[in-house]
């Protein structure tokens, strides 16, 4: 992640006072494969003004050379896997095994809690500036390589690496009088790709926090009393003189608890876009082909070199002729007027192998360096 565009949304909600409510809490986090840039993002956010309890870094420290395995950290995979657990929570599976996975490899996870989106900005803007890898691109490519979610990946050196690459063989005349060489010329093709360059992510978490409310409640409660009295009964006293009953019923409050939620805030995520001009400089080759008449004289010379060096050992003078021309052309070419034959042998040998791979050097190697010498006015 090379620069920093992850600003998820997030929602701030707010319970009422007489209940015991969740509240979300906003984790920023971001990836990276140095542990300096992990550092310089930590000291960054404590200078944004971030408490250092509420930044976390996934190793702690930077592990010596005999620490590390497979380039991962050597952590037990437990522990590893209940950090992230813990930090995003169990439904969020593939995410935390992604970053426990990025650990694993040799990374470093920092993360911040934040309570606003004011704080998302400042954290991802400090963390933004160290280099940040994309979590997403990078699992995707480990997933190719067949690692499944939640599980360390164990990757194998490629078996192929290091084998040895043969190049095509030319295309060879039917003489050895004629040879083709060509002319070749490198062009520049400057384009552009689109490409991520990541970011950090932000989680919510829930939280949950008791509250404590109190209520005033009343309540009704009868009561009787008897008194004694002497005195005539009235006319009143008279026509209550019969059965019957009074009720009298007690009323009393209950607390009554409900929760509503509300939305209080919305954040709008967008991408601003803006272009740049980059000056591309490069160098681009030529092979060109010095045409240098050749003599009867010279021909004479290696045949007679060829008599010397290779006729005893039943050789045809055929067979060496196109070395000797080869010489020739290396030394007329200037690959060789200025060297000697010890510092230019290695490239010599290496173009007459890619071009004659049928022929070994070590047979021909003494006429190409006879025909060399030759055309450059230099006898060993």
């Amino acid at each position: 992640m090379a620069s920093t565009s992850g600003n998820d949304s997030r929602h701030d909600v707010t319970q009422p006072e007489d209940a015991a409510p969740a509240y979300m809490r906003d984790t920023v986090v971001g990836v990276y494969d140095d542990y300096a840039d992990a550092e310089g993002a930590l000291q960054a956010l404590t200078a944004a003004g971030f408490a250092r309890s509420a930044i976390h870094i996934a190793p702690e420290s930077d592990p010596a050379p005999a620490a590390i395995v497979n380039t991962g950290h050597q952590h037990g995979a437990a522990g590893i896997t209940n950090f992230f657990r813990s930090l995003f929570g169990v439904e969020q599976q593939a995410q935390h095994a992604a970053y426990a996975e990025s650990v694993r490899r040799g990374s470093y996870v920092l993360t911040v809690d934040t309570q606003n989106d004011e704080e998302i900005d400042r954290a991802t803007d400090a963390m933004g500036r160290f280099n940040p890898v994309d979590i997403d691109e990078r699992s995707s490519a480990w997933r190719q390589q067949g690692w499944p979610d939640g599980e360390p990946a164990i990757t194998e050196p490629d078996a192929g690496d290091g084998g040895a690459v043969q190049a095509p063989s030319p295309a060879q005349s039917g003489t050895t009088e004629m040879s083709r060489i060509p002319v070749i010329e490198e062009a520049l093709q400057v384009g552009k790709r689109e490409v991520q360059r990541g970011g950090v992510r932000v989680f919510r978490r829930i939280s949950e926090k008791p509250v404590h409310e109190s209520v005033q409640l009343r309540e009704e409660h009868v009561t009787v009393e008897r008194h004694a009295v002497d005195k005539p009964a009235s006319e009143a006293d008279l026509a209550a003189f019969r059965e019957g009953s009074v009720e009298m019923r007690e009323m009393a409050e209950e607390p009554v608890v409900a929760k509503t939620a509300h939305v209080v805030e919305e954040v709008v995520v967008g991408k601003e876009v803006t272009q740049k001009t980059e000056e591309i400089n490069d160098i681009v080759r030529r092979a060109d082909v010095d045409i240098e008449p050749l003599g009867a004289s010279e021909v004479d010379a290696w045949r007679v070199h060829w008599q010397d060096t290779y006729a005893r050992s039943g050789g045809r003078y055929e067979d060496y002729d196109a070395a000797y021309r080869y010489g020739s052309s290396m030394a007329g070419a200037g690959r060789f007027r200025n060297d000697r034959w010890e510092d230019a042998e290695p490239d010599i040998r290496g173009d007459w192998e890619r071009q004659h791979p049928e022929s070994g050097w070590d047979t021909v190697k003494d006429a190409v360096r006879y025909g060399a010498e030759n055309a450059a006015g230099r006898h060993h």
